[in-house]
């Protein structure tokens, strides 16, 4: 049986059944899938009206789809850190353990494309039922490879600025209509973090700065990006780092540790518990946090008035980093029919579902949703509207995780030991050319 073997998985993996009530005749499936484990929360949930959060909406989903499909699916998920995702996902391959299903950034799927590690979908999806015609352009796009289209798009997610508006108005940065004022410019944001953070005693600024999670990364590529600059070429064959763009994203981001207008203390974890905590002015962080901390905030944190807003266009263009969350099918050739049929019928749930999972604030991919009155409805969709046509993404590329890292390792030398912004994007330059060497052999 599928799951038998599946258990050996390493004990970095935290097994979590959803469902304890199946039948006994039931296939069982698994997921494999960050987020975070939040059983002890919505375990026994089915009701989505009840859920929040990412890992909320998504472990909510996961039970009502056991509890209701009539074919006797059964979907076991394994919740993996997201910092050691991808490699203990590509380990399964060596150990014979793959996931049935199993989420995947879209920037990620042509590391498994590649090596024919990924079920084809495109035919199985539609004769499940899946309307794709009706799957915006981008999200299409960005998981068809040669034609063939290899995972089932989520969301398309993007960075913004998420705020405390009660901070906002401590410093004087509200307008007479209510709205918040952000900066326009690099000199406007070093000279307003200074003077919020002289009127309120907090930072202006929260951003995770010591994990693999790389927010200034995506922070600088905005910051390129909206000086006409890029990071990869077109094709992905070349690191345009070094630049006279490269430079003056490093160089503010920079400003932003030397001035104190950020802690380089926190983590993932601490930024996010700094600003929902009342100890900064901004966080920030991507679409996925917008239904958790409106949520934290009505219910009596120290997170005044949330909101979010598009990411600020400091330069010329307006440009913000996104991803999009997808689910892909791992090639098994041991997976049995029932199991595949089983695969299939959670993917058409989840995709029947798009609107759910909208609900955290990521952007849907049907575009009968996006067009919904009832995802306009949303609250703060108004506030971040712009943000879907300033997303952007690096090409696609093998060892795409590998480029993040050389590009975060660099950020972090520069405000942790110092590291001047003309030595970062020279080390990234030559650290990303490194890997695309290895890519084109």
């Amino acid at each position: 049986m599928h799951i038998t073997k599946k258990t050996a998985l390493a004990a970095s993996v935290a097994l979590s059944t959803l469902t304890a009530a199946m039948p006994a005749a039931a296939t069982d499936i698994t997921l494999y899938r960050f987020f975070g484990d939040c059983e002890g929360e919505f375990g026994g949930v089915t009701d989505l009206n009840e859920a929040y959060g990412e890992c909320g909406i998504i472990t909510v989903l996961t039970n009502k789809f056991n509890a209701e499909n009539e074919i006797g699916a059964n979907v076991i998920t394994q919740t993996v850190d997201w910092g050691a995702y991808y490699d203990l996902l590509s380990a399964t391959y060596s150990t014979g353990d793959m996931p049935d299903v199993a989420v995947m950034h879209a920037s990620q799927l042509v590391n498994f494309t590649d090596r024919n590690l990924m079920t084809p979908l495109g035919d199985k999806l539609m004769e499940a039922g899946v309307d794709v015609d009706d799957w915006a352009d981008a999200a299409r796009d960005n998981v068809t490879i040669d034609g063939e289209i290899y995972a089932l798009p989520f969301d398309i997610h993007a960075i913004l600025f998420h705020v405390n508006v009660g901070l906002m108005k401590e410093a004087g940065f509200v307008n007479e209509d209510g709205s918040v004022r952000l900066p326009s410019s690099p000199e406007e944001l070093i000279s307003m973090g200074k003077e919020f953070e002289e009127k309120t005693g907090q930072n202006y600024i929260a951003i995770e700065s010591q994990s693999s999670e790389g927010m200034a990364v995506r922070m600088f590529d905005a910051f390129v990006w909206q000086q006409g600059g890029d990071v990869l070429s077109a094709d992905g064959s070349e690191a345009t780092i070094d630049s006279p763009e490269g430079l003056n994203a490093a160089t503010l981001i920079k400003q932003m540790y030397d001035e104190g207008l950020t802690d380089s203390g926190l983590d993932y974890g601490g930024a996010e518990q700094a600003f929902i905590g009342g100890r900064a002015g901004i966080l920030v962080n991507g679409t996925w946090g917008v239904n958790n901390y409106a949520t934290q905030a009505a219910n009596g944190a120290e997170l005044q008035e949330y909101t979010a807003l598009d990411f600020p266009t400091l330069y010329e263009q307006p440009a913000t980093f996104s991803n999009s969350h997808s689910w892909t099918i791992p090639m098994d050739e041991s997976r049995t029919p029932e199991e595949e049929e089983a695969a299939i019928a959670f993917l058409k749930f989840l995709d029947d579902n798009n609107f759910a999972w909208a609900m955290t604030g990521h952007l849907p991919v049907h575009q009968s949703v996006i067009d919904s009155d009832e995802f306009a409805a949303l609250p703060h969709r108004a506030d971040f509207a712009a943000t879907p046509s300033m997303a952007r993404g690096v090409p696609a590329v093998k060892n795409e995780r590998g480029i993040y890292d050389a590009m975060i390792s660099e950020f972090t030398a520069m405000w942790l030991a110092g590291t001047s912004p003309e030595d970062a994007v020279a080390g990234m330059q030559s650290g990303v050319e490194r890997i695309l060497r290895r890519n084109n052999r």
